[in-house]
């Protein structure tokens, strides 16, 4: 059922308006005992999940017994990012979410329909994971919050992806992001419905309707006075995700007349502080940068390559190489198998040769950077020639040279209006 819906490419909500939507909303819901919250963590900090969330806690005051951020394989929150992010609601009703110990299996998404949707990509069942605390916890209401935006393993962020990815288990998230992987990332982003899509909404059909979730999704874009929400959408079912999905296309989808031949992407340090999280800046831009372009990124953030310590180890032994030499290597060496996700960021991270990636990192050495298949260059010299605080977002001139400047790679998608058919 979808309890509300409200959004265009040019509205924007206000934090008043918010509010008393989400009461009304919530009112019709009636009274309730025990709520769970699972908003995103600090990757999504801009999603104002952390505002809703707010308005949860005033709504519910003790009724709101738990927040679970959607961690999936990132680092738990620190008190903090908390304090930031959700500033009037207590730490102490934070959980943190642990993807390989805190989970149990709901059900098993037959290898059939797997290959089915895949187009015969895959074929391997796919165990259905969420958080012990979803079944175990007592809640009579279970409140999913977050952002719909173009997304490389889904195709669209959020929905069902945060409860069985977000605060899901490493089987589930390493198959479904191998699916996407494999399937062909170009032909799932920006798509509401493909088929990595097509497997979590089976697992809600068939293993989770006893849970009463309701999703919170908004959509955000920038604006004249900085980023707006353009769309709220609260449902519990796929109809209140399409819709969020339909206008963060939209809004959030550069559809490009040319192609770019040098990009500059800059990361926020307080959100991008790994690989894992900083390749946004290449397989958002993929679809519109020419071959033989250029992409530069500027990571003053940048600490490490996974967000796991595992993660970690396994990007920096095989390092980001082109698709069929990631599928080799999947089938040659066990570690990559059992962690099939890491694969599939492996094949994310790659331009499969058509262009160049260089990375600016603020902690990591060129020794470490080159190692896994990037190019290196000085943050500092390069800050200096493109600097963030003087580009504007889309087409600058620096020196002469023509470049497209992205100051948050996670916000959007862009492609090159040839590629994207």
């Amino acid at each position: 059922m979808l309890y509300f819906e409200k959004g265009s490419p040019n509205y924007a909500f206000s934090s008043d308006e918010l509010k008393a939507v989400l009461f009304a909303t919530l009112d019709k819901l009636g009274p309730k005992k025990k709520v769970l919250a699972i908003p995103p963590d600090f990757t999504r900090y801009h999603s104002r999940a952390g505002e809703l969330t707010q308005y949860v806690y005033e709504y519910y005051g003790s009724a709101l017994t738990d927040i679970l951020p959607a961690l999936g394989t990132h680092f738990p929150m620190t008190e903090e990012e908390i304090k930031k992010m959700f500033p009037s609601v207590p730490v102490s009703l934070f959980r943190v979410h642990n993807w390989r110990d805190d989970v149990v299996t709901v059900g098993i998404v037959p290898s059939e329909f797997v290959k089915e949707v895949s187009e015969g990509a895959v074929d391997y069942p796919v165990p259905m994971q969420v958080n012990r605390m979803l079944l175990d916890g007592g809640y009579d209401l279970i409140l999913s919050l977050g952002q719909v935006v173009p997304h490389e393993v889904i195709g669209m962020a959020n929905y069902n992806k945060n409860i069985f990815v977000g605060v899901g288990g490493a089987e589930c998230i390493n198959k479904s992001h191998f699916i996407g992987a494999v399937y062909g990332m170009e032909r799932i982003m920006g798509r509401a419905l493909g088929p990595v899509r097509k497997v979590l909404n089976y697992a809600s059909e068939h293993f989770t309707k006893n849970l009463s979730i309701v999703y919170l999704q908004t959509v955000i874009s920038e604006g004249n006075d900085g980023l707006q929400m353009r769309g709220l959408y609260i449902g519990d079912d796929f109809e209140c995700f399409e819709k969020a999905a339909k206008l963060s296309l939209d809004t959030n989808f550069r559809m490009m007349d040319r192609e770019m031949k040098k990009v500059v992407v800059f990361l926020d340090p307080e959100e991008f502080r790994s690989t894992w999280l900083g390749n946004k800046s290449i397989y958002r831009t993929r679809m519109a940068i020419a071959d033989k372009g250029e992409l530069i990124v500027l990571a003053p953030g940048l600490h490490q390559f996974g967000e796991d310590p595992t993660i970690d180890v396994l990007i920096r032994k095989y390092g980001y190489v082109h698709t069929p030499q990631v599928l080799e290597l999947v089938k040659e060496n066990e570690d990559l198998k059992n962690n099939l996700s890491v694969a599939a960021h492996l094949i994310h991270g790659t331009s499969e040769g058509r262009f160049s990636i260089t990375y600016c990192p603020g902690h990591l050495t060129k020794e470490e950077v080159e190692s896994v298949g990037f190019q290196y260059a000085d943050l500092n010299e390069m800050m200096k020639k493109y600097n963030p605080s003087v580009l504007k977002d889309g087409w600058n001139e620096v020196e002469g040279e023509e470049i497209y400047y992205i100051s948050n790679p996670a916000l959007g998608l862009w492609a090159y209006r040839e590629r994207f058919k």
